[in-house]
């Protein structure tokens, strides 16, 4: 089998053999990779002219329907790719979390999509800045797509996650992407990405991929791309001072492999909830995908007193471990992607064995259940102890990515802070305590070297989803070694892939750029009520202002006998001397329910719903005797995604703005109606 490469919306096949790619298991031939023949100038002028107008046409809700709708057609095939999972030497919950993991990172950005992003093409940044004296000039921010290609150079450990985790973040933002997997397990991203083709969800242009060499495509790249590197820090860091990335500021997100640390409380003792988890996340840290993940912990810090009992129960738990061909169903440890990978971390076993002592590995194993000890890729879990690691610079430098890891005894609280902070930035760090103080003093003091920090406790263990799993909610990344870049994160990342703009103008021009009123906005007043209008028919601006009331003392006892607020400002004119009140005051929600009388239109029409109030604020007391009024203005509106049984409809954002007789605010919120649209 030839792998193609996707480019200009077809299929391609290199000129050449390129190179071979072998099951992790038994060296069997699989197929070949070559990228001769692509013009990586095209594909990104391609991804630019094409896949970028098309993606930025899309709003962000559209955009996320899309994820959801590639989500569900990949779940449909995952049986196909689990098969072809095998052959990198992932077991089946390897593979589960390379595949469905991936397919997860979709569903998690077309939810935060839906949710947390405008129906719009572009996103509104934080308030409004007033630039002026008399209003008449104000400054805001904006995020629009950029107007470039993202490539995304992916590593080989995670062939489907390190794929979908990245792209669910930029076809959310609006921006296609050319992907590079690692080659020598590119054969299943080319199985998923056939799928993504297939499926014709994604608007052309939106994704191409490249199998086999990407060297060059660098050259191309301008300052409205976005490059995205997973791999090895020394290949990240070649990368990264390429010529024309640093001639033109193109924006290079790098997330290196990294010396990860997990650290024992001095509390977890033997016979702890907290001792038994620590040991079986670091066992579980070691084996899972063979150690090749970049999160995976390789250096356990523990308290120098628990060594011999934390020794003791890893060794026997790795003991315990099948190896061999993923296939087998008794296997609970493959082999390593590759045999060059295979044969680089047997090299870093032995650079890490001159400081170190061996407690368990350290080789090939004795033997595998399947597979073929010499032509597969197999290395036995391997256990070292350094027991002067605060002098000892290789365990804090040296990285053998696959199942090793290194015992690191500490003495104190500030040493075990101090190792954490000698790997010199990390993608994770955990903390296994049942003490809250230590895990305040640790985290906070190691924090600043590490782009995760997770505390494992008997509280949380049961839903944790450990050391090694990076969230698409969270940041993805670290520090110094770790690359000093950022993935995921929430609407975080989709700002990577965006171009953030500082606006300025007249509020009522900036309303129109931005379809959120802002302050000293030209208000627009109407004889039809508000309350009248179909979603469709609200305009941004639009405003009632209403009728007068007086506030009563009987107001203010009524209320209080019904809401049960007795507080004494409202309640108790001889408790007033020294406070800010100057006599008996209306209660705060009094004054805003007062004001929702005003303003509500009481007959049945298109506004279904109050669906909830948002940044309310007393400003000034409102005494008996005082006049209020309120101005609404539609402030921003939210389109709904019609659900199967329900009436299309959407959400706008009214301004109650609460004024007494002086013209000064007195209360100020933000209410959500929900409002039907035009059948």
């Amino acid at each position: 089998m030839k792998l193609q490469s996707y480019a200009h919306g077809q299929w391609i096949e290199g000129k050449t053999e390129g190179a071979k790619l072998l099951d992790a298991s038994n060296g069997n031939l699989i197929g070949t990779a070559c990228s001769k023949g692509l013009d990586f100038g095209e594909m990104l002028d391609f991804g630019r002219r094409i896949g970028n107008k098309n993606l930025r046409s899309m709003t962000f809700h559209e955009r996320a329907r899309a994820l959801k709708a590639l989500a569900l057609h990949l779940l449909e095939h995952k049986d196909k790719f689990y098969q072809v999972s095998f052959q990198t030497g992932a077991t089946k919950v390897d593979s589960w979390i390379d595949i469905e993991g991936g397919i997860g990172n979709l569903f998690v950005y077309s939810s935060k999509g839906r949710r947390e992003l405008p129906n719009e093409k572009f996103l509104v940044d934080g308030a409004p800045e007033h630039l002026s004296k008399g209003g008449t000039f104000l400054g805001h921010h904006i995020w629009t797509p950029k107007r470039g290609c993202a490539v995304h150079i992916n590593a080989f450990n995670f062939p489907v996650w390190g794929m979908l985790e990245k792209i669910a973040v930029n076809i959310l933002a609006g921006m296609p992407a050319i992907v590079k997997p690692a080659t020598a397990t590119s054969y299943l991203t080319e199985v998923v990405f056939r799928e993504i083709i297939a499926s014709n969800i994604l608007p052309e242009g939106s994704l191409q991929l490249i199998s086999g060499s990407a060297s060059g495509i660098l050259d191309h790249a301008t300052s409205q791309d976005v490059i995205t590197f997973t791999g090895s820090a020394s290949t990240g860091k070649m990368l990264k001072s390429h010529k024309n990335i640093l001639e033109n500021n193109i924006p290079f997100n790098m997330e290196a492999d990294s010396l990860n640390a997990s650290i024992l409380g001095p509390d977890a003792k033997v016979g702890t909830e907290e001792f038994d988890l620590f040991v079986k996340e670091v066992s579980r840290e070691m084996t899972v995908k063979a150690g090749q993940k970049c999160t995976a912990i390789r250096r356990i810090i523990i308290p120098r007193d628990s060594v011999e009992e934390v020794q003791k129960a890893l060794i026997a738990r790795l003991e315990k471990v099948t190896i061999g061909d993923p296939r087998e169903k008794d296997v609970r440890m493959g082999p390593l992607a590759s045999i060059s990978q295979k044969e680089e971390v047997l090299a870093k076993i032995a650079e890490l064995r001159k400081d170190s002592e061996l407690l368990y590995g350290g080789g090939l194993p004795q033997s595998t259940i399947g597979g073929d000890l010499e032509k597969g890729a197999f290395v036995s879990p391997t256990l070292l102890l350094c027991k002067t690691p605060m002098t000892t610079s290789s365990v804090h430098n040296i990285e053998a990515f696959g199942p090793v890891s290194t015992i690191l005894p500490y003495d104190s609280t500030e040493e075990a802070i101090e190792l954490s902070h000698k790997g010199e930035g990390s993608l994770v760090s955990s903390i296994v305590t049942n003490d809250n103080e230590f895990a305040t003093e640790v985290v906070l003091e190691t924090a600043s070297s590490h782009g995760r920090v997770l505390v494992l406790n008997r509280h949380c263990a049961k839903e944790s989803t450990g050391h090694g799993s990076p969230m698409p909610q969270l940041v993805h990344g670290g520090p110094g070694r770790a690359g000093g870049g950022e993935e995921m994160g929430g609407i975080r990342g989709v700002n990577h892939y965006m171009q953030r703009t500082a606006i300025q103008g007249h509020p009522t021009t900036l309303t129109a750029i931005t379809n959120v009123f802002q302050p000293g906005s030209e208000l627009k007043e109407s004889a039809i009520h508000p309350f009248r209008k179909h979603f469709e028919e609200v305009q941004i601006g639009d405003t009632l202002t209403t009728h007068k009331r007086t506030v009563t003392e009987t107001d203010i006892v009524n209320f209080a006998n019904v809401s049960w607020d007795h507080f004494y400002a409202h309640t108790d004119d001889t408790s007033l001397e020294g406070t800010i009140f100057e006599r008996r005051c209306a209660h705060g929600y009094f004054v805003i329910s007062a004001a929702a009388g005003l303003f509500v239109d009481p007959g049945k029409g298109p506004v279904l719903a109050n669906y909830g109030l948002d940044e309310l604020r007393f400003t000034k007391p409102v005494y008996v005797g005082s006049t209020i009024q309120v101005q609404l203005t539609c402030k921003e509106k939210i389109d709904q995604e019609a659900r199967e049984g329900e009436d299309p409809r959407g959400v706008v954002k009214w301004q109650v703005n609460v004024i007494d007789e002086t013209g000064e605010t007195v209360a100020l919120a933000t209410i959500l109606t929900l409002v039907a649209k035009l059948k």
